[in-house]
């Protein structure tokens, strides 16, 4: 079990892995509250930047690639001076989780890989609710799930990442 409330020593880059609705934001924000972390979130980065623009997976897709290539080296220099990062993003597939490679291994810095292993009814009910609430900036249908979660790759041993899984109940 994971220890949220622990302070590591070294910089560590979190990132989140999980379907839509499994508590990818939800859990950044508590691994953000730790001294010298800091959380950033790409749905809150996307609204800002592109108010009312993002309307397909594509127009999503085209916008998060732009955002990445502008935030990394930023996200190496937070890293190199002391400073963890936690990362609302999607570690969804292992081409997002190379880039994430590309982050903390030139500089040395420790990671983890927070994998929010959850079932397909407990997402979308969860999504449901939040489309409901009204509070998140982009909201996604059920076919929406659908076709995002296709392309969903839980993380892979030979992937070499230090995995911390949760699933409905907390950490695994």
């Amino acid at each position: 079990m994971h220890d949220l409330s622990s302070n590591d020593a070294a910089p560590t880059l979190h990132l989140v892995c999980g379907k839509i609705g499994a508590g990818k934001s939800t859990l950044s924000q508590q691994l953000a509250l730790k001294p010298r972390h800091v959380l950033i979130s790409e749905d809150t980065w996307l609204a800002a930047l592109y108010p009312g623009e993002i309307h397909s997976i594509a127009d999503y897709l085209q916008r998060a690639a732009t955002l990445r290539n502008v935030l990394a080296d930023h996200l190496r220099t937070l890293l190199r001076m002391g400073v963890s990062v936690v990362l609302d993003f999607p570690f969804n597939t292992p081409a997002a989780r190379a880039w994430a490679r590309e982050l903390f291994e030139p500089e040395g810095a420790a990671h983890q890989l927070h994998f929010l292993d959850v079932a397909d009814e407990v997402c979308k009910a969860r999504l449901r609710a939040r489309n409901a609430r009204g509070e998140h900036p982009f909201q996604a249908s059920d076919e929406e799930f659908a076709q995002i979660t296709r392309h969903f790759v839980a993380p892979a041993a030979e992937e070499g990442f230090v995995v911390m899984r949760y699933t409905e109940a907390g950490p695994a």
